[in-house]
């Protein structure tokens, strides 16, 4: 066994050598030597690919990898020799006193190195490394923790009472604070009890952080098939010194790490010790189906069909296609205005309703869509808390909620009304900012100042009023022209949503399709009733939503000359004599991210007069349930004026829209000042 031992050192040398860790090492040490101090502990971090050092030695390479811990002593042994044999660092005198930790790049794609806590035994029995991967569901602030401390003997008279480095504690993975520094240590010389020399303590970062398997997503949309039963279980992880603040709340990560069991009292948590985390990137597919192509070939002769006939024919499973499209075509666009970037273009929908059961199934079939499409349940919070940690710290732990673990994609609230006026207030400021703010009192959670920790949302909201619900409130009698009782909520959190849609009600001959669909669907949740439902399934949908979302855009300038200016145009039509402007100053933003959403959705990467005008509608649409008609005063319904049922209905809602475009120019050219606007007369 000595020879075995003796060989992988010899190897280990070569591998450091010829991965340039051995020259890492050098560097570090001379760190620790120009210090001129000396330390219970020094700490060294040494890269290891499995593959090369594998190809080296394989005995090597498995010790590695299934007994790690006693592999960096192999290690620490050939660094020691090294210190010594070079002199590196003076004031090191024992082998002791380096602690290795050694972080794998990557492992093999084995199912043997994969834990999972949806699966079941837990393994953590055997201190190996594993691959786990999972959402950062809850994080506590950074403590401090004993990297290793030196222990002398209490016997004046003994040689191990002062002086050399003899007794050494170092932190293991798994290992707790009173592991670490325990007080039963005998000396070995006069059997005497050792205690710890406090002046040469080494502290270091500790942070401990909650993930949990990503398939709870599937959980949190509020929708399930009935087919797959898994079990979901809150795993933790420490991040220790370099690894501390390196994950974000709400971040999908995958890490590489040694399993372990921390006992705390009576309770017993399975938890990993990471070594190296690495963010895990949405990998969809990012291609079109077939059906998809054909049809985007059918209507390119015109830029509006594509994403007419897409909301006419969007949901079927849920409401009768040709119903709903205005609200249809508006949850297309939000669901590809989503992404993880901190620059992202929101696009939050508020719905006024009577009929609040068919909305809330359309919504809720709308977010399944979506990797990270979050029902919001009533009984949780929004936005992230506070509360101790469960560990036994007695350190802050924020938990991240709906609209962290909603990160780059849509966090539905449900009836806006049900919510008390702070959580509204609360919802205001992050609609305006992206960013909510949580407050630690130090003195609550054991810390010397308070905390504040500002968390990016990076989300689009859905919600809903029923205004059936909300007839107890007073309604108002001032109305203007188009202008609906949104008095319900307060008009700051009103401008905050990008679009307000009263949702159109289905017209005396599909009011009995609709009828016809729910009760078919109470018999038998599978059946499909319209033959749209088989050609363009939810899988479908979910695979065109995730090609149109990851597609760049950029603006051309007449869409842009064409945004601003409306937008300009409205500022001085929409104002009054006490408030000024009733257009909020978010109304440009809102304008680009639909004129960009649009053009997603027709499968465009450069955003073209005609996306910016269905944006213009849009919104003009919203402004008008909100502040009542204008100068520019469009249909009640201005992208959908009547059914799409056959090509004849698809040509004269063209035409339509060519007469919009052409009265919004002449809208422009009166009300914006100095706006030139090229026309085409033809």
């Amino acid at each position: 066994m000595h020879c075995e031992i003796q060989n992988m050192r010899e190897i280990a040398l070569v591998y450091l050598d010829r991965s340039g860790g051995l020259q890492k090492f050098v560097h570090d040490c001379k760190k620790y030597n120009d210090l001129k101090q000396s330390y219970a502990v020094y700490r060294f971090i040494i890269s290891i690919n499995p593959s090369d050092i594998a190809e080296l030695d394989a005995t090597l390479g498995n010790y590695i990898l299934h007994n790690p811990i006693q592999a960096a002593q192999i290690f620490q042994s050939v660094c020691f020799i090294a210190v010594k044999t070079l002199s590196l660092i003076e004031q090191l005198q024992t082998e002791a006193q380096i602690s290795i930790l050694l972080k794998p790049t990557h492992l093999p794609p084995l199912p043997s190195y994969v834990l999972s806590l949806s699966a079941f035994p837990f393994n953590y029995a055997s201190q190996r490394f594993y691959m786990s991967e999972g959402i950062v569901i809850a994080m506590g602030t950074v403590t401090k923790y004993t990297q290793g401390a030196r222990f002398l003997c209490t016997e004046e008279t003994c040689p191990f009472s002062e002086g050399r480095f003899r007794y050494i504690r170092v932190h293991l993975p798994g290992a707790t604070e009173s592991a670490t520094l325990r007080n039963d240590f005998v000396c070995s010389l006069c059997s005497l009890p050792l205690q710890e020399d406090m002046k040469f303590r080494v502290l270091g970062d500790k942070q401990i952080v909650e993930m949990i398997d990503a398939k709870v997503l599937n959980a949190l949309k509020g929708y399930s098939n009935g087919k797959s039963h898994f079990r979901i279980q809150t795993f933790t992880v420490f991040l220790r010194d370099e690894l501390a603040n390196k994950m974000i709340i709400g971040n999908h990560y995958k890490i590489i790490g040694i399993p372990a069991c921390v006992q705390n009292g009576v309770q017993a948590t399975a938890c990993i010790e990471v070594s190296s985390v690495q963010l895990c990137k949405p990998n969809g597919p990012l291609f079109l189906g077939d059906n998809f192509k054909y049809l985007f070939s059918l209507t390119s002769s015109s830029r509006w069909r594509f994403t007419a006939i897409l909301a006419n024919i969007f949901a079927s499973q849920v409401v009768p296609p040709g119903t709903y499209n205005t609200l249809k075509l508006a949850i297309l666009l939000s669901l590809v205005q989503t992404c993880e970037n901190e620059n992202a273009d929101y696009l939050d929908l508020l719905i006024v309703t009577s009929d609040s059961l068919v909305i809330d199934r359309l919504l809720n079939y709308s977010i399944c869509l979506l990797p990270r499409g979050i029902r919001h349940p009533p009984s949780s919070e929004i936005f992230p808390s506070v509360s101790k940690d469960k560990h036994g710290t007695g350190s802050a732990s924020i938990q991240a909620c709906s609209a962290v673990l909603a990160k780059g994609g849509i966090c539905y609230i449900g009836d806006l009304s049900s919510y008390k006026k702070d959580k509204l207030e609360l919802l205001q400021s992050v609609l305006e900012s992206r960013t909510t703010t949580v407050f630690i009192p130090g003195k609550k959670y054991g810390e010397e100042a308070d905390q504040q920790v500002t968390i990016s949302v990076q989300t689009n909201f859905w919600s809903f009023v029923d205004v059936d619900s909300s007839k107890k409130h007073i309604q108002k009698d001032n109305f203007l022209i188009g202008q609906m009782d949104v008095s319900l909520i307060p008009p700051n959190l009103l401008d905050g949503f990008g679009l307000v849609i009263y949702n159109e009600f289905p017209s005396c001959q599909l009011s009995s399709p609709l009828a016809h669909l729910i009760l078919k669907k109470s018999i038998n949740p599978e059946a499909r009733l319209y033959k749209v439902s088989q050609q363009f399934r939810m899988q479908d949908y979910e695979e065109f939503i995730m090609f149109a979302k990851n597609l760049h855009v950029e603006l051309s300038s007449e869409a842009e000359s064409l945004i601003q200016g409306y937008y300009l145009a409205s500022r001085r039509v929409r104002r009054d004599s006490i408030h000024g402007s009733t257009l909020s100053a978010s109304a440009l933003k809102i304008l680009i991210s639909l004129s960009k959403a649009h053009s997603k959705l027709s499968l465009r990467k450069k955003v073209l007069e005609e996306d910016a005008l269905i944006a213009i509608l849009l919104l003009e649409s919203s402004l008008t349930l909100k502040h009542g008609k204008s100068a520019l005063c469009i249909a009640p319904n201005p992208v959908f004026p009547f059914d799409l049922s056959d090509e004849n209905s698809l040509q004269q809602r063209d035409r339509y829209l060519m007469q919009c475009h052409h009265q919004l120019l002449k809208f422009i050219g009166a009300y914006g000042p100095g706006i030139h606007i090229n026309t085409n007369e033809e």
